[in-house]
């Protein structure tokens, strides 16, 4: 090891600029692509895993490089704002203690509104280290504030104690929402008078997460009219709305409400996925048969993954080009990218595990 005055008499470190402009692309795109895939229903961990590990090589890379990555880090948020760029430039902020940094880069993502990659970084950081931007920003005048510090509690599985009371309360719509997910993922039931009031916000995120929290603490009662209408609504939170919906049960009610939505093309699909939310084995039968019929098949074959995760293992069963299903599903489908299962193979995958007993 090398003495002190060694060190202070050493020539400066290189930097390899190529190899740390590598580092910084890399680490944008592979988080995007990470969060990207936990966002998928079902999610597949192990695949997650494996990226937050190729994630990490690559801010190794820049812890290594130091305050000599910003010029690389600043070049490629210019040229693309995305959420993996964010990710890079706020992690940076942070791993290096820059307030004033840390402060640029929520403004820049503020003026894009581009919230997921800032609370990416303050997830991969530990708390003690992001601890104190947190507590400051949690009454914070900025909402994009709160909403970031919410968000990091979020992902850690913090409790902000009685800032979480004022907090679903926020005048902020988008902060009031993500502060109701935490009161549920919480099980704060103490706040069970604010979910329910939630439930009458004018803004459809709002009442989305409102009802969600109520089925997590166990009344989801009070939210099953909202839940259910949020799952019919589609859009990007419609499975969120749908497997609160089933959490909220009762089960016979349940079963029925989704015969019902079976009886129409339109929401058929919505009830193919919950039947996989349901936890039934015994309906892979169905399954392959929903798996043959091109406008649930999707639907029918993300059921399966969720019912029997370990048929991941065995890419055979699924593929990524339609027309290998016949002409309904090229005509169905047409320039769509999905991913689809093979009844047929299913079926045999089905015959052979049953010796097995999954």
């Amino acid at each position: 090891m090398a003495s002190a005055i060694e060190q202070l008499f050493a020539p400066p470190r290189r930097i390899a600029a190529e190899a740390v402009r590598q580092h910084v692309e890399q680490a944008a795109f592979l988080w995007a692509q990470r969060d990207s895939w936990s966002q998928e229903e079902p999610p597949d961990e192990t695949v997650i895993g494996e990226i937050a590990q190729r994630v990490e090589v690559n801010l190794d890379g820049l812890r290594i490089a130091g305050a000599a990555a910003w010029p690389a880090a600043e070049r490629q948020l210019d040229d693309f704002p995305d959420k993996g760029e964010f990710f890079v430039a706020g992690w940076m902020a942070i791993e290096q203690g820059d307030a004033t940094r840390v402060d640029q880069v929520v403004a820049a993502a503020k003026q894009v509104d581009e919230r997921r990659g800032l609370v990416g970084a303050l997830a991969w950081h530990q708390p003690p280290k992001i601890g104190h931007l947190v507590r400051d920003w949690l009454v914070a005048p900025d909402p994009f504030k709160r909403y970031l510090a919410v968000g990091a509690c979020l992902e850690h599985g913090v409790d902000p104690r009685q800032s979480l009371a004022r907090l679903v309360n926020d005048p902020d719509a988008p902060t009031r929402a993500f502060a109701l997910r935490l009161a549920g993922r919480l099980k704060r039931a103490d706040l069970a008078r604010e979910m329910a009031s939630a439930l009458e916000a004018e803004d459809d995120i709002v009442r989305l997460w409102a009802g969600w929290a109520l089925a997590e603490i166990g009344t989801g009662d009070l939210a099953r009219v909202e839940l259910r209408k949020a799952a019919v609504a589609g859009g990007a939170d419609a499975l969120i709305a749908l497997r609160a919906a089933i959490k909220a049960g009762p089960e016979k009610d349940v079963r029925a409400w989704m015969g019902g939505l079976m009886k129409s093309a339109a929401t058929a699909p919505l009830a193919v996925r919950g039947i996989g939310m349901l936890g039934d084995r015994s309906i892979l039968p169905w399954l392959i048969e929903r798996m043959k019929e091109p406008h649930v098949a999707v639907p029918a074959s993300a059921a399966f993954l969720e019912l029997f995760p370990e048929a991941r293992e065995d890419t055979k069963l699924y593929t990524v080009d339609p027309a290998e299903l016949g002409r309904d599903f090229t005509k169905f489908f047409e320039d769509d990218v999905v991913i689809v299962a093979i009844p047929d193979r299913v079926e045999e995958w089905q015959a052979l595990s049953r010796g097995r007993k999954i």
